[in-house]
This record gives C-alpha cells, sequence and structure tokens, in this order.
C-alpha cells in the first residue's frame, strides 16, 4: 500500500486530503510545519511527499532539500506560489513535480499517481524479484520467501535489505545507508548497521557466521551478493 506524507500548515485542507486519499487506499501521515515532516518522513519512509512551500517554521524549500539529502522520495509541491521563479526554484532543490493553489483534487491525485508511476523500478519482473537460490526477495510485494515460507522481518530490516538488494553487487558506504534507512540525521552510528545486519544474516543466511549474501566491507559499508 502506498503511503503519502502530506506537508501543510491549513488544517482544511490537510482534511481534505487525508480524505480523499484514505478513500483510494493510501496510507497517510500529516505534518503541519518543517520539522515534523523530516522527522515523519525519517520515521514512516513515505512513498511520495505532498509538500506546502508556505511552513510556519521553515520554508518548503528547505524541506525539499532536506529530502533530497537522503532520499529520492518524489515530491509533490502544493503551494500558492504562482510566480515561475519560485517554481523553478523548487524544482531545481529536488520536487518532482508542481500544483499551485487553489487546485483540483482529481488533478492532484493523478499527479500523485504519476508521480509514484515515475519512481517505481523501470523494466520487467527481474528488476523486484531477486532469488538467491537460497531466499527470494519481492521487492514489489516487500516479501521474503525462504525455502517455501515467508520470512517476518521488521520494517527496519526490510528497509536495510531493500537498499542493499537494489544495489546488488555494489558496495553501499555506511554513511549513505544509516541516512537511507534512520533518517539524515543518522551518519555516524555504525553500531546500528551491525545488529540489523546480524539479525538478516540470522534470518536469512544459511551460515550467518559466514555470509554469502550480506558481505562487510571493513571500515567502509556492505554488499549483498546475489
Amino acid at each position: 500500500m502506498t503511503r503519502v506524507l502530506v506537508v501543510d500548515d491549513e488544517p482544511q485542507i490537510v482534511r481534505a486530503l487525508v480524505i480523499n486519499l484514505k478513500a483510494r487506499t493510501y496510507e497517510v501521515d500529516a505534518a503541519h510545519d518543517g520539522a515534523t515532516a523530516l522527522r515523519l518522513a525519517a520515521a514512516r519512509h513515505p512513498d511520495v511527499v505532498v509538500l506546502d512551500l508556505g511552513l510556519p517554521d521553515m520554508d518548503g524549500v528547505e524541506v525539499i532539500r532536506g529530502l533530497r539529502g537522503w532520499t529520492r522520495v518524489p515530491i509533490l509541491v502544493l503551494s500558492a506560489r504562482h510566480s515561475s521563479d519560485e517554481k523553478v526554484e523548487a524544482l531545481d532543490a529536488g520536487a518532482d513535480d508542481y500544483v499551485t493553489k487553489p487546485f483540483g483534487m482529481d488533478e492532484l491525485l493523478a499527479r500523485l499517481r504519476a508521480a509514484v508511476r515515475r519512481a517505481e523500478p523501470a523494466g520487467g519482473e527481474g528488476d523486484v524479484i531477486v532469488d538467491t537460490g537460497e531466499f527470494t526477495v519481492d521487492l514489489a510485494a516487500k516479501k521474503v520467501d525462504r525455502a517455501g515460507k515467508d520470512v517476518r522481518l521488521t520494517p527496519t530490516e526490510w528497509h536495510l535489505l531493500e537498499v542493499l538488494v537494489r544495489n546488488s553487487g555494489r558496495l553501499v558506504g555506511q554513511r549513505q545507508l544509516l541516512q537511507e534507512v534512520w533518517g539524515p540525521s543518522y551518519g555516524t552510528e555504525t553500531n546500528y548497521l551491525r545488529v540489523y545486519m546480524a539479525q538478516l544474516r540470522r534470518k536469512l543466511e544459511a551460515d550467518p557466521s559466514h555470509p554469502k549474501h550480506f558481505i562487510t566491507e571493513p571500515g567502509m559499508g556492505y554488499r549483498f551478493e546475489k
């Protein structure tokens, strides 16, 4: 199910968006200021962000830059600012689309669906299903199968696995992993990685003490090998 983070300080707009999105089976989180938005994005990992630029504590462009420091989540700006320069600034900062207020709900929802589609992995099924011979990771369904049984992962374990699998065969640095999984304020808590990598190995590796798939590159990061 697609999770949407709505960021706007106008309660009536937030209420309308939440009602319409939930009616279409989206999961919705809401924030009324930039700081809360950044915290929620780090904690909840939304699939798309709907963002007003006129927030009480910081400019929405700052929120875009804060998000783009660690995530590629689609950002759909919803703003009363109509000038070309302001639109360009938001898009240059990393927004994916721009809708001006007042807006039509149907158009906004169509643009949101388009943003989510563009963010999906390109290509066929092979891009979203990875079979190691010992376990299978289905990125689209967010499921892991081992010996015909579903493996239960926590949200954090899943997100760590997803980042590694999407970068299969490539070294992913410690800082990048921490910021993508735990959020932009994390960059040095390498003990988190050791704990959660140990949990993934215990659940998925045939011999966790001699891993074949979750490889540590000492002092640098981790690599997933099929």
